[in-house]
């Protein structure tokens, strides 16, 4: 089909015609693309990128049709000081997210994307979020120069010509530009990671639209993943009833073929994609993967809760990633995978730390360098990553795109965090539970810019992905129990605590299963728990333990604090502080755990 065919199935769409011709005009491109979606396509735009030195094509006979993209050193992550929500109102935004009036935002943007795209192409994506025709599903069109983007985004969402027929003449989309920043003004040549110094990610969620200047990576550039997913999406969720969240969905079958559904939410880099495709330890336990990332949920007219992966693929971390840690997420990226700034081996395949015990002898490092051993700086970058589609993951579940979801039995919210917060903890209500992810928090990762190893909250795994005031999304959480009759069970997890010689005390991967079996069979109504301050615990015989696992182990990993505790209650009552609108029963909730903490201090005489 010729691109002018192609472009006459958007004239019987005159939103989406008005908006790409407005685009257009202040773009400026040579070009104009749209996109189809079709393998051809794929190849074509890899082929070229290939071709202009932008792409190495690896070794066809060790990983089939996998390309290597290195990024400029200076993009590398989401930029989160230049990240904006332009409600109209700065309170609807939140101290949480940096804001500006709507019409300064744009007064800044559109001197910038005035021919933006000059001597380059302009793409329209046609794309949809969630399974075409379900319920659950957005449509949304992002315009980018980046040929680089399009094939993410092939991968990660449901792209391309289909997804116009799902449009009405008069449908709204959520609207997403998206430009590297760099025109080619006087016919240059170009560099092989187009990029700008000035960066924004600007989100305008009354007139659900998205621009991105400056940046090609990832989470910036690929708008239907946090831009569209999380922030407009968890805006367009508050206002119509439902959740968008940063949450993994598995499903986990026990012996006797009984299958549950969970939705856990864990910061960027905390072992969300290794629980996503858990190989159990246990025997005759099974966990089938629905999504590694993101989860939306609604509720059901049977008064459950029910979630869908709105991505396609996954765009998973790479470092520490082996057939030893997640066996399953090597076998997804055996082909038809993208890489960014991993490192390149001699023989045309990709390597990064973590992936084997034994370094290789020689590499090409992510910023094109060569790395041995001796090198003192890594062969990949920190937040290098997979693109991968989800239809090749060996655990795939069979409902993973089922257009009415899949029924969610518990949630669990994890980080990373070496003392204080034990391995696993049930909350004693809803109330409690949204209590619990608020107090979500953990080491700061390379996905996002910072200090490594420090401390940051990060309620609900949200707190870069909210798109609004988040004391109104934590309200929002509370008012979800009164539309659900059987809501899910509302856990804590923490994989990551030390003992005192900073060794780790739980073997996690696979042994997390005896987790989850715990988390299945109290939701069964058949394990029991012991009460603590904080929420219901296994009694001392309630978990699975693998062989051998000392008891001293087992005590410090449930061993709860009061005094700690009440430290780091009075560090969240300072921490919410700068929340605007914060719910008054949160407030009441940190009063209760206090009370509780106090009771046991004066039980025994402290």
């Amino acid at each position: 089909m010729s691109q002018l065919d192609k472009l006459k199935r958007i004239q019987n769409l005159p939103l989406v015609m008005r908006w790409v011709k407005e685009q257009a005009a202040i773009l400026m491109p040579d070009r104009v693309h749209l996109c189809d979606g079709s393998e051809n396509e794929f190849k074509s735009i890899c082929d070229t990128l290939v071709d202009e030195g932008r792409l190495t094509k690896l070794n066809s006979s060790l990983r089939p049709n996998s390309y290597l993209a290195r990024s400029d050193p200076s993009d590398v992550a989401r930029v989160e000081k230049q990240t904006y929500i332009c409600s109209r109102n700065e309170i609807d935004a939140g101290p949480t997210n940096n804001w500006m009036e709507p019409h300064k935002m744009k007064e800044i943007l559109h001197p910038l994307m005035k021919g933006a795209m000059r001597g380059r192409t302009m793409y329209i994506i046609p794309y949809c979020m969630g399974p075409l025709g379900s319920a659950f599903s957005k449509i949304g069109l992002e315009i980018t120069d980046s040929p680089f983007v399009v094939a993410n985004m092939k991968i990660m969402s449901r792209m391309g010509l289909p997804v116009l027929d799902e449009l009405q003449a008069n449908d709204e989309f959520v609207k997403g530009v998206h430009t590297v920043g760099a025109p080619l003004e006087h016919k240059e040549n170009d560099v092989a990671w187009p990029c700008n110094p000035n960066k924004y990610i600007v989100h305008f969620p009354e007139e659900e639209s998205i621009y991105s200047y400056g940046s090609g990576y990832g989470g910036n550039a690929l708008l239907g993943k946090k831009c569209f997913a999380l922030r407009i999406a968890s805006s367009l969720g508050r206002n119509e009833g439902w959740l968008a969240e940063h949450m993994l969905i598995v499903g986990v079958t026990n012996p006797e073929g009984e299958k549950k559904y969970f939705a856990a939410a864990f910061p960027s880099a905390c072992g969300k994609t290794n629980l996503a495709m858990l190989e159990p330890k246990l025997p005759g336990w099974k966990v089938e993967t629905v999504g590694d990332d993101i989860a939306w949920m609604r509720p059901g007219d049977d008064g459950r809760l029910y979630a869908v992966n709105p991505e396609n693929g996954f765009f998973g971390v790479a470092p520490g990633t082996s057939y030893t840690s997640n066996p399953n997420a090597m076998k997804c990226m055996e082909e038809n995978s993208l890489f960014t700034n991993v490192a390149l081996t001699d023989d045309g395949d990709v390597w990064w730390e973590g992936m084997t015990k034994e370094k290789p002898k020689h590499l090409i490092d992510w910023r094109g360098d060569d790395w041995t051993p001796e090198s003192s700086k890594p062969a990949a970058h920190p937040n290098s990553r997979f693109t991968v589609p989800i239809s090749q993951c060996p655990t795939k579940d069979p409902m993973w795109e089922h257009p009415d979801g899949v029924p969610i039995d518990a949630i669990l919210f994890g980080g990373r965090r070496q003392s204080n917060v034990p391995l696993v903890c049930e909350a004693f209500d809803w109330t409690h539970g949204t209590f619990m992810g608020t107090n979500i928090s953990s080491e700061q990762t390379a996905a996002a810019e910072g200090k490594l190893g420090s401390l940051r909250h990060d309620p609900f795994a949200m707190l870069p992905f909210c798109g609004y005031n988040m004391g109104d999304y934590f309200d929002h959480w509370l008012s979800m129990e009164k539309k659900l009759t059987n809501p899910p069970k509302i856990y804590t997890v923490n994989w990551f605590r030390k003992d005192a010689s900073g060794n780790f005390l739980w073997p996690g991967f696979g042994d997390n299963i005896r987790v989850l079996k715990w988390v299945f069979d109290r939701v069964n109504g058949v394990a029991s728990a012991a009460d603590s301050p904080i929420g219901l615990i296994p009694r001392s015989t309630g978990l699975d333990l693998p062989e051998g696992f000392k008891k001293e182990s087992y005590d410090e990993l449930f061993r709860i604090d009061p005094k700690s505790w009440l430290a780091e209650m009075q560090e969240s009552r300072n921490y919410f502080k700068s929340f605007t609108r914060f719910p008054s029963r949160l407030t009441e909730q940190m009063d209760k755990t206090e009370a509780r903490l106090n009771q046991v201090l004066k039980a025994k005489g402290q």
